[in-house]
Formats: structure tokens, sequence, C-alpha cells
């Protein structure tokens, strides 16, 4: 088992556009290997690359039990919406509900190269959503409204996890284990 360490908000590279995959290689096939163990270890319905200090455009979702990754994606959005709760791994016990798209077309590349083409709804969609913004350094917390925002800030602040020197793996609600980076 691969599993990385978690990048928790204020590290620099949650807020950094990650670049292109433009080699589909060992070292891609190790990094959804990574991101895939940690997801499901933590666990999580979804981990991007940047949340294990990576800066490429690489995600993995779990959703229903259906475990998949995504290269390079590429969403189209439906304008109908759902506005439901939402978390992070980067942020710790932290929920508030965000509006986003009810469904969506993700294009990109699985590890080999190959094309990949995914409709999703609801959850997956709200998790495929969730992690694109990663990859373009932004997190959903972005996304809420003022007074929200405002009061997942003060919970940020006000947490035990908040500026704390090294990442934290959840591995099930009652155990943490602290990882080095």
């Amino acid at each position: 088992m691969a599993v990385q360490p978690i990048r928790l908000f204020g590290d620099p590279v949650l807020r950094q556009r990650a670049i292109e995959v433009d080699s589909f290689d060992r070292e891609l096939r190790q990094l959804v290997t990574d991101l895939t163990d940690t997801m499901l270890a933590a666990p999580g319905a979804g981990l991007a690359a940047p949340q294990i200090g990576v800066g490429l455009r690489v995600f993995t979702w779990n959703v229903h039990d259906e475990v998949g990754h995504l290269v390079n994606p590429s969403l189209e959005l439906s304008d109908d919406t759902q506005d439901g709760a939402e978390g992070c791994l980067s942020l710790p016990e932290l929920t508030y509900d965000c509006l986003r798209a009810l469904s969506v077309v993700a294009t990109g590349f699985d590890m080999h190269g190959e094309p990949q083409r995914f409709e999703a709804s609801e959850l997956l969609a709200r998790a495929m959503q969730h992690e694109t913004d990663h990859l373009d350094g932004i997190l959903f917390i972005d996304k809420l409204d003022t007074d929200a925002r405002k009061a997942a800030m003060k919970e940020i602040r006000e947490s035990e996890w908040f500026g704390v020197e090294k990442p934290t793996v959840r591995v099930s609600p009652h155990q943490t284990f602290g990882l080095g980076r």
C-alpha cells in the first residue's frame, strides 16, 4: 500500500494550478496507485494529486463503491444544479453546503493514455467537480457564499489540525496516523 500524507489547508501546493500530464509512464501509474490507496485509507470520495503534493492534473474517486481516476480532465457542466453537503480531506471534519452542477460529462485519459469519457450525476458529478477544482488551485470553501465562507474560516482557525507542521492521513473515524513529509 502506498498511502501518502494528505496536504492540509494552508499548504501552498493546494493553491497552485496543476500542470498537464504529458508522459503516461510508470511514474504516472504509481501516482494513480498512491492517490487511490491514500483516498481509500482516508477514506474519501475523491483525491487530487496536489493533495499529496504532486502538481499534476490527475484525480481519483470512490463513489458508491466505484473507484476510478482521470488524467487531464475536462468537464462539461449541466445547467441544472444541486446544493448539498461537501467536505474535503485537506480540510478535515469541515462540511458545508456547496452549489454544484447536477451532472457532468468528464473527458480525459486513463493512466495508460487511453481516452476516457464519463457521464456522471449527483455525488459522482460533485466529486469530479471538487477534484477538478483542486487541479485549478480552488478549494470548495472558495465557492461558498460570504457568510458560509466566514464561518468555515473561523472553524478552520479553531481546528486542532490548523497550522500543524505535518499532514495527517485519516484511516478511519477512530484512528489517525501522523506521517512525515
